[in-house]
């Protein structure tokens, strides 16, 4: 599975920006598809996520409310549509996915399997 992710920029506070995960590859059942972003010297951290199959969306509070994360079936592409952007919001962004993913584990960056290559968004004040 290969994860291409898309969409990052500069944009300034306040301002709003959407990244695509487009995926290819084989098909992953029950899989978990998620968001997470990274500021150097710090660990990756938890954005956003959803179970492919299922309508629950789950967020990190840092985001939750500006922050939306959707898919496209059709085109096997996750998205993530960040409103409101703050300069705490910028960070690399990665996309990952994973095959059977139970609830727990959707919030675990040790838990996915693919990852795509990072798309980094940068927040001006």
């Amino acid at each position: 599975v290969q994860l291409q992710a898309s969409g990052g920029g500069l944009v300034q506070a306040g301002g709003s920006l959407r990244l695509s995960c487009a995926a290819s590859g084989r098909a992953l059942s029950r899989q978990g598809r998620a968001w997470f972003r990274q500021i150097p010297g710090k660990e990756r951290e938890f954005v956003a996520a959803f179970r492919w199959d299922e309508s629950n969306l789950y967020y990190a509070d840092s985001v939750k409310g500006r922050f939306t994360i959707s898919r496209d079936k059709a085109k096997n592409t996750g998205y993530l549509q960040m409103n409101e952007l703050k300069p705490e919001d910028m960070a690399v962004y990665y996309c990952a996915a994973r095959a059977g993913t139970i609830l727990s584990a959707l919030r675990d960056v040790h838990a996915y399997t693919y990852w795509g290559q990072g798309t980094l968004v940068t927040v001006s004040s």
